[in-house]
């Protein structure tokens, strides 16, 4: 997932869990774009005064955009939100076929191609994210965390979070933003990811330091000790697959939605 990887105009979430009332029924795309070498400037200023712009126009849901804290892999992360796969489809469809995308892409290739690779996941929300919101997380870090369940274990692992891990994130210092599944149709997107084994989510805090000292002191917890224990008993074992946490640090672009 660290290769690959609205956030929801439109923003990360706000801390409290979402009613079901309100379940957020959107269809999430997570992108990432692998800029060529010395690209990702230019890749970012199309992204600026052009790209997404072109999305609203066109339906899309801008979210959060991203670059890696430590990024050697020239990445751009981004999330974006559609009403469901269909308007998401047709929404690209209609992107693709624009006039001033054609000449806005033009105009930043002509010394070369902006993007050697992408990769793409389709998202749903789970019954325990919270609901979007167009807001200024402050000063601070973002955290993208994806966890690889072992099969069958999916749902084990998103009650400890809806009824364990939440809480006491938010207890050692951690701001919950989002928290994510895999959509179960994933045809057309391009990631390593399989539906049905993975959690994808985000956190804010005030530092990699900060959030280096929230997990320790999280793990330290006698109440994550006892959940995570009680979890693996009642699923016989891991929730998650030998190396199948994977954390990536991003600090958002000056233009996204969500700083």
């Amino acid at each position: 997932m660290k290769s690959l990887l609205s956030l929801l105009t439109f923003g990360l979430l706000a801390a409290t869990v979402t009613p079901a009332s309100a379940a957020d029924t959107r269809l999430f795309e997570m992108r990432v774009y692998y800029a060529a070498e010395g690209k990702l400037d230019a890749l970012n200023a199309r992204f600026r005064d052009h790209t997404t712009a072109l999305f609203t126009k066109h339906g899309m849901t801008n979210l959060g955009y991203f670059v890696p804290v430590n990024n050697s892999e020239n990445k751009l992360v981004y999330f974006l939100a559609y009403a469901d796969r269909s308007a998401r489809d047709a929404s690209w469809k209609a992107f693709g076929s624009d006039p001033d995308w054609k000449a806005a892409q033009k105009a930043s290739e002509v010394n070369g191609k902006l993007v050697n690779k992408v990769e793409s996941a389709f998202l749903t929300a789970t019954d325990y994210a919270v609901l979007a919101e167009a807001k200024s997380y402050g000063k601070g870090v973002f955290e993208l965390r994806t966890y690889t369940t072992e099969a069958g274990r999916l749902e084990n692992l998103n009650a400890r979070f809806r009824d364990h891990t939440l809480k006491l994130f938010e207890k050692h210092g951690m701001t919950n933003m989002t928290y994510w599944n895999l959509a179960a149709d994933q045809k057309g997107a391009r990631n390593s990811y399989a539906a049905g084994n993975t959690l994808i989510y985000l956190l804010h805090h005030e530092s990699e330091a900060a959030a280096k000292a929230s997990f320790g002191a999280f793990r330290a917890d006698p109440a994550w000790i006892a959940a995570k224990g009680a979890s693996e008993q009642k699923a016989g074992g891991s929730l998650t697959i030998k190396d199948g946490v994977k954390s990536e640090f991003l600090k958002p672009t000056d233009y996204s939605f969500v700083k």
